[in-house]
């Protein structure tokens, strides 16, 4: 099928002809149909004409849209009055207009991504990119100037009573994260989320993280994606296979390994390769190239279980001329926000505490590094820190530290307080009970 297939002129013919005979349908279609869906100039403009009718409260009929026409110096280019009557009497009812105009939606769509399609033959043959990224990147951007947008419909509150009954009957997709006590507080983590986990550097901020993967990459969710841009595949590798065996992490790093152990690791790497985890090392990366390998891992999973993120303060942030680095943040933070929603997952994002935190006994919202539009775009803000009140002398004597966890934001579920074990020679995460209260 070529692009003079994927024309439908009856089609068009018949949505400007059921406007001309019902205007009242308007209201639908003009939230359906742009000008440039009609594959004809004639009914480009005569659309165009009518959209501006429509939206001034003026009445559509072929002599008004004559009139409207010759203001605008169209009325012969579009084939004068006896065209404009020809459609008036294209249809006899105005029933199936909506009908009618998805499928020129549809027809335009098809002709938009085909005409993209050539353009991106274009952009590999003439070679003017100097890196891959930059091609993928003008890619992504043709791909989705085709993308249709999401229609906004009013409906009234009595006709989504059965769907809002149907909502509480139907059991959440949640996401378990592997910590007992936060899941059975939580439920675990919704589709779409952006969740936050802040702590100071050496606190354990990649050890949970790493455990949280694990975690719900061995669930039905999907796939899961790591983006390290701090430490190589290698040194994830170490923490992970340390947290599975008990080997410590500096003994897998210096590969001072019995043949006993050997044999450990290769059984748990094996247990980590039967996962859909999937790693990202080596360099800063923006929320644009996470979006293209989200997306990737999307059409080849169906869906995905969890992005992880680690971590935002060394991302590569473009910071245009004008714009503060706090600004740049926020934007990075609503990009992600807006990708968890796009791929139906949540997006874990690390981050720093700023120095402040450091100062503060215990940490709170205003200790997010950089921009407060983090706090703002995130469902779920978690830090992790340490309570030099909170000691465990029996957690001491084997190397143990206590890391409190304080959920600082928590969209419709409210905010709480944890308690982990970290184990920092295995970065291993362990729940403890919480602290009695006196």
């Amino acid at each position: 099928m070529n692009l003079e297939q994927l024309k439908i002129i009856e089609a068009e013919q018949a949505v400007i002809g059921s406007v001309l005979i019902d205007n009242k349908v308007m209201d639908d279609l003009a939230f359906l149909l742009e000008a440039r869906d009609f594959s004809t100039f004639a009914h480009e403009m005569i659309w165009k004409a009518m959209l501006y009718m429509h939206s001034n409260d003026k009445v559509i009929d072929p002599i008004t849209l004559t009139e409207m026409l010759v203001i605008y110096k169209r009325l012969d280019e579009v084939g004068g009055v006896p065209y404009l009557n020809e459609l008036a009497a294209a249809v006899p009812t105005s029933a199936n207009a909506k009908h009618y105009a998805e499928i020129v939606r549809k027809r335009s769509i098809r002709r938009r991504v085909a005409t993209v399609g050539e353009q991106i033959k274009q952009l590999v043959l003439q070679d003017q990119f100097e890196n891959n990224e930059d091609l993928f990147r003008r890619i992504e951007q043709l791909a989705d100037s085709v993308r249709p947008g999401i229609r906004n419909d009013l409906v009234h509150i009595k006709d989504t009573r059965k769907d809002y009954m149907d909502y509480l009957r139907q059991k959440d997709d949640l996401i378990l994260t592997g910590f007992k006590q936060f899941d059975e507080w939580m439920g675990g983590l919704g589709r779409g989320w952006l969740y936050i986990l802040a702590a100071r550097p050496s606190v354990g901020k990649t050890a949970k993280m790493l455990k949280m993967a694990r975690g719900i990459a061995a669930q039905d969710h999907g796939a899961v994606a790591i983006i390290s841009q701090e430490m190589k595949k290698e040194a994830l590798y170490n923490r992970m296979i340390a947290s599975i065996t008990g080997i410590p992490v500096n003994r897998l790093r210096l590969k001072k390994l019995t043949p006993t152990e050997f044999e450990e690791v290769d059984q748990a790497f094996n247990q980590l390769e039967q996962l859909p985890l999937h790693i990202a090392d080596g360099k800063a990366v923006t929320i644009d190239e996470v979006r293209s390998m989200a997306r990737q891992l999307k059409r080849k999973y169906g869906r995905l279980g969890a992005i992880f993120i680690d971590y935002l303060g060394i991302m590569n942030i473009p910071q245009p001329t004008g714009m503060t680095r706090a600004q740049a943040v926020g934007e990075v933070s609503k990009k992600a926000k807006n990708l968890a929603m796009e791929v139906d997952c949540p997006l874990i994002m690390l981050a720093q505490m700023n120095r402040e935190g450091k100062k503060a006994l215990k940490p709170s919202l205003e200790h997010l590094r950089e921009s407060g539009d983090i706090e703002q775009d995130a469902d779920v803000v978690e830090f992790l820190w340490e309570n030099p009140e909170d000691m465990n002398p029996g957690l001491h004597l084997i190397g143990a530290r206590v890391v409190q966890s304080f959920i600082a934001k928590g969209r419709d579920i409210g905010v709480n307080e944890f308690r982990y074990a970290f184990k920092g020679w295995i970065q291993d995460f362990v729940d403890l009970p919480p602290l009695k209260k006196e």
